[in-house]
């Protein structure tokens, strides 16, 4: 099993540093300035958000993902809004992320509100983004894919420190479930239903938003994946022109499972996503997660687990001996 969770850490990081160079570029630019990215980049002079970075170097996603690991293995497991807010918010200050361009819209505001020592609750009912979609995969491996509730509740209780809308909460426990899944079973059909399985119950435990359907969105995906599997041109164009690569929660978490589902390999995985244009280096965190928890750590080529390990001189054994050590006892 870590082995498999080890596949998930690094499958998270490898999609997101992959992503990284040209991050909220159009699928026009990405295509016009790279051609096609098929390593490992420096961060874009051009870009604001990647300049910033070198290669082999994960963003924010992966960093709030650990950082939220952090705060977890100091109340044992046990989600604490405060404890969270304070570890997101020191890594914030630390690399100086407001100033930089690094958070996301909502966790922008809502941590900024916490520093404050005001409710944020208010802005963050209203936020739509992938924020906490984005750095939930490892909480994933802390479940059987047969625990769907209570999934969905430890990732309300994991997200509400910045996200607390029904499709912000809904995409993650999506994202969560498609690794618990990925993770038992390895098996792309199954990964697709159960996290499907999840969406009607998780939207209930956010506050409502207009947002589109997670799972037609996710159904539609799927489907484009399995029409053109000969043609990964086709598939992401019609993944970028139809179902969206945006910031918003329903468009990368549908686009995610379904790049996941078309591969099912963290290195072709990763790729796709890196040139698929849009939030790029979130829908690569996210759908390499799930790969990596379906091939475990084996699967990955050594050269980019090393990348990882150089560029970035975190140890990603120890967040993965934590989390197997709790997985299946999360009260």
């Amino acid at each position: 099993m870590r082995e498999k969770i080890l596949g998930v850490l690094y499958g998270m990081a490898i999609g997101d540093a992959m992503g990284m160079p040209p991050e909220l570029w159009s699928r026009k630019r990405v295509l016009e300035h790279y051609g096609e990215i098929d390593d490992f980049l420096d961060g874009c002079p051009e870009n604001i958000i990647s300049y910033q970075y070198k290669a082999g170097q994960f963003t924010d996603d992966t960093s709030q993902a650990l950082t939220i690991l952090d705060s977890l293995a100091e109340t044992d497991f046990v989600p604490s809004a405060g404890s969270i807010a304070e570890h997101i918010l020191k890594w914030a200050e630390d690399e100086n992320a407001f100033e930089n361009n690094i958070l996301g819209p909502t966790s922008k505001v809502t941590l900024q509100l916490f520093k404050e020592g005001k409710d944020a609750r208010r802005f963050s009912d209203e936020a739509v983004s992938n924020g906490a979609a984005m750095r939930i995969a490892p909480v994933g491996t802390l479940f059987e894919p047969e625990e769907r509730e209570r999934l969905c509740d430890y990732v309300a209780a994991v997200s509400q420190v910045t996200h607390t809308s029904d499709v912000t909460i809904a995409g993650a426990a999506m994202i969560a479930m498609a690794v618990a899944s990925a993770v038992k079973y390895g098996d792309r059909e199954r990964m697709i239903e159960d996290a499907l399985s999840v969406t009607e119950y998780a939207m209930t435990l956010g506050a409502s938003t207009p947002s589109p359907s997670l799972s037609a969105r996710t159904r539609l995906a799927v489907r484009y994946a399995k029409e053109y599997q000969e043609d990964s041109r086709m598939f992401l164009e019609h993944i970028y022109d139809i179902i969206g690569a945006g910031v918003n929660t329903s468009e990368p978490v549908p686009a995610a499972l379904a790049l996941a589902y078309y591969s099912f390999d963290v290195k072709t995985c990763a790729l796709l996503c890196a040139n698929l244009g849009g939030d790029t280096d979130t829908i690569g965190a996210m759908a390499a997660a799930i790969c990596g928890g379906a091939t475990g750590i084996g699967r990955i080529p050594a050269s980019y687990v090393d990348k990882i390990r150089q560029a970035n001189g975190v140890n990603l054994e120890k967040y993965a001996d934590a989390l197997a050590e709790k997985r299946g006892k999360i009260g």
